[in-house]
């Protein structure tokens, strides 16, 4: 088993691999410049980007892209150019990518889902898990809908924390407490880990790694370990496999209260 243990990275940090999930580039409450300098303290064998890394619905409806999400796709690219194996895994909010499944560009592929072999031997299936969502699958307007009312969850978010700064007070997410709190949404939780646990036994993993419900977990469901990447729109979590196979969460709210950065990234140069 791995440990749920929390870590805090050190600088130019060595691991076998990261994951992260639901990054929603494009997006105004993606969290590029905290995962630009996440990205930046690890020397990994792999990364992998579970889904949602681009979110192809926001910018159908209009185009925002500033220079910290650049930083975050130059940094990715430097990593690939230095060894690292990148794997996309697509997501819902970047379907428009799955037509090209299976597509390698040098360390670069991209995939609907994959599997990763652990140091110590573990089979785990990773997958960014729309696909055990009932209403991302048979319900898409639900799934619009839903979307529409979390992006406004997340703006009150931004105003709240906002006048929490001014007065002195720490990030407070407002989203994650309504996760908790509210009946339907813990049960869909629930419902989800269930279904893609099932899927494990089934195919016979022994775990899985995914994302899409933007909540950081690493317990065990049916037997099955479920590790759970989170988000880097509220949270701003990852998932860490140390060389000896371990595979920790990683919170950055434990490190700073989700402070905002005092000076923008700098722009990388061309790799």
């Amino acid at each position: 088993m791995s440990s749920a243990e929390q870590v805090k990275p050190s600088r130019k940090q060595r691991v076998r691999t990261l994951w992260i999930s639901d990054v929603h580039l494009g997006t105004r409450d993606c969290q590029a410049e905290h995962l630009a300098a996440f990205l930046k303290r690890y020397q990994a064998d792999k990364v992998y980007l579970v889904g949602d890394i681009i979110d192809g619905w926001k910018l159908r409806g209009g185009f925002y892209w500033p220079q910290a999400h650049s930083n975050v796709i130059r940094r990715l690219l430097t990593m690939s150019k230095r060894g690292t194996e990148v794997i996309y895994v697509t997501g819902n909010h970047d379907e428009f990518l799955r037509r090209y499944s299976s597509l390698v560009l040098g360390n670069i592929q991209l995939v609907d889902e994959a599997e990763h072999l652990t140091a110590d031997g573990r089979r785990l299936l990773v997958i960014h898990g729309d696909q055990f969502d009932v209403i991302t699958r048979y319900h898409r307007w639900l799934a619009f809908l839903g979307d529409s009312a979390y992006e406004f969850t997340l703006t009150l978010n931004r105003w709240l924390n906002h006048w929490r700064r001014r007065y002195g007070y720490g990030y407070w997410s407002l989203s994650a407490y309504l996760k908790h709190k509210v009946k339907s949404a813990v049960n869909f939780i629930s419902d989800f880990e269930e279904a893609i646990a099932h899927e494990c036994v089934k195919r016979g993993f022994t775990g899985v790694v995914c994302g899409h419900i933007h909540h950081a977990e690493i317990r065990s469901v049916g037997g099955v370990e479920y590790m759970n990447c989170g988000d880097w729109v509220e949270s701003c979590t990852a998932l860490i496999e140390q060389l000896d196979g371990s595979i920790q969460l990683y919170r950055l709210a434990d490190e700073q209260a989700l402070a905002p950065l005092e000076q923008p990234i700098a722009v990388e140069p061309a790799a």
